[in-house]
This record gives structure tokens, C-alpha cells and sequence, in this order.
């Protein structure tokens, strides 16, 4: 299904979010003109590949918006689009004349979503990824976080949004402006820590033996038989109960035995890759 046929977006934001969502919104049938600025965009330097991924199937043009030969190829370019992305400070946007009014103004039918670090009254002040999940308690020092969870969970949020706004225009309710402050996506990704349900020793956080992480004869294995059937199942047909006991009876197997029994019994237990 290619829901979004005819749709036209223009995607000025750079590294991953942005880019993320309108990749997402071009598998949907939106055709995406991504425009970067004459140096390129980070992402390409960071990691070629994944820049490709998410850019392909999508105009690239390069303009210097500081340049008015810039912002006049970029208003061409809006004349026809049914949607914006930026993530670039809404600050800096006015100076460039793209505020939000000032484009609404002059192309009525325009939606747009605007990626920030945080919600306003902060909304132009820095932040990345990895110090929205330093305020959130997301890390454990010293080491780094295995996944850019602001980041993505934002690209999610800036797709919905986006479909809420196309679909809302559609319906008569005129264009709209959405802001998605990154700092508020690792906050929804952290609410399970915030309700206390991951926290040490909690429900989900090591505090039950049948949703827990053990070490194997080689390798490490995740065991997630939370519900009753599961752990009834488990637990009979090992004769375990208690945590030590879990620990003694899995350390008797490799990770990929213990995964490969689990399958025969439909229990949900994996080998932790890596380990």
C-alpha cells in the first residue's frame, strides 16, 4: 500500500531523526526532496551506509539557505510541498525567515514538524542524545548506551505527527505546526524506569527469577517467562523455583542449547548475542 501517494515532502534536517521519519514517510509513497547544506549532511561522514539507507529513493539538493539564490530554490521547492521537517533550532529558523508563521503565511496548505532538543521555553537550547538519556537515568557509567533512544523514539514521534497533520489538513481542519522536543521522546521511552517497573530489583529489573538475565555454561541467556503459563512450564520441567536455583540449573547448558530447549517448549528464553 502506498497511502501517502502524492504527497511531496521537503526534509531539511540532517543526522538521523529527521531523516529516519521521512524514510518512514517514503516507504508510505511520499516522494522526499532532502535538502542539505553545500557541506553535506554529518550523517555521511558518521556512517555512510546508514545515510544511504535512509536517503535513498529521495531528491537530494544541496542549497546554502543563508544565501537568498538559497532560500528562493527552497521556497520553489515549498510551493508544491504538502509537508516540512526541520531540526534546526527554532531560533535559527526565524533568521532564515522559515518560522513557522512566516511559512504558514506564504504557503497556506504547508504542514510542518519541527524536531527540537526540548519543549519550550528550552526548545532552543543544545542537547543530544546521549544527555537526554544522562537526565532520564537511562546510563549506567561508564559505560555508553547500545542505542541512540532519543533519536529514534523521536523519528517515531515526528512520523506521527506528520501523518496527524496530513490527515488532519485533509479532513478541513487546515494546515498545522508540530514540535517534537527529543528530550520529551527519551522521556516516553523512559517512562517504564520512571513508573519504577525496570528499576534494580524491581518487577523488571532482576527482582523476579523467570524475567532475568543468567550466565550459561558459555554465553549468557535472557529469560522472559513472565506470564504464569510460561513460568509454570519452566519451572516444571527444570524443578526450579528460586533465583539460585535458576542460576545453578542454567549454568549446566550453552546459551544456544538452552535457547534451542526453549523453542521445543514455546518458552521465551534467547541467547544474549554478544555474550
Amino acid at each position: 500500500m502506498q497511502p501517502l501517494a502524492g504527497i511531496k515532502i521537503v526534509n531539511l534536517a540532517a543526522n538521523l531523526p529527521g531523516p529516519e521519519a521521512a524514510r518512514r514517510l517514503q516507504l508510505l509513497g511520499a516522494e522526499v526532496v532532502k535538502v542539505e547544506p553545500p557541506s553535506g549532511d554529518p550523517m555521511e561522514l558518521y556512517n555512510r551506509q546508514w545515510y544511504q539507507d535512509m536517503a535513498a529513493g529521495h531528491q537530494v539538493v544541496k542549497l546554502d539557505l543563508k544565501s537568498t539564490a538559497g532560500r528562493s530554490e527552497l521556497n520553489s521547492l515549498l510551493e508544491s510541498a504538502d509537508l516540512l521537517i526541520s531540526a534546526t533550532r527554532p531560533a535559527a529558523m526565524e533568521r532564515l525567515g522559515l518560522g513557522w508563521q512566516a511559512l504558514h503565511d506564504r504557503f497556506p496548505r504547508l504542514c510542518m514538524v519541527a524536531i527540537t532538543g526540548f519543549p519550550a521555553p528550552r526548545e532552543n537550547e543544545a542537547g543530544h542524545d546521549l544527555t537526554y538519556q544522562a537526565s532520564l537515568g537511562l546510563l549506567t557509567p561508564p559505560y555508553m548506551p547500545r542505542t541512540l533512544l532519543a533519536d529514534m523514539a523521536g523519528a517515531e514521534q515526528a512520523l506521527s505527527a506528520a501523518l496527524s497533520l496530513l490527515l488532519g489538513r485533509e479532513r478541513g481542519q487546515g494546515s498545522g505546526y508540530a514540535e517534537i522536543p527529543l528530550s520529551e521522546a527519551a522521556a516516553a521511552m523512559a517512562l517504564p524506569l520512571t513508573y519504577g517497573c525496570t528499576a534494580g530489583g524491581a518487577i523488571l529489573g532482576g527482582g523476579l527469577p523467570e524475567y532475568n538475565i543468567y550466565e550459561a555454561g558459555s554465553g549468557w541467556i535472557a529469560v522472559a517467562a513472565l506470564e504464569p503459563h510460561f513460568k509454570q512450564r519452566l519451572e516444571t520441567a527444570l524443578g526450579i523455583a528460586t533465583i539460585e536455583e535458576y542460576r545453578q540449573v542454567f549454568r549446566q547448558k550453552s546459551a544456544v542449547a538452552w535457547q534451542e530447549w526453549a523453542q521445543e517448549l514455546d518458552i521465551p528464553i534467547v541467547a544474549v548475542v554478544g555474550s
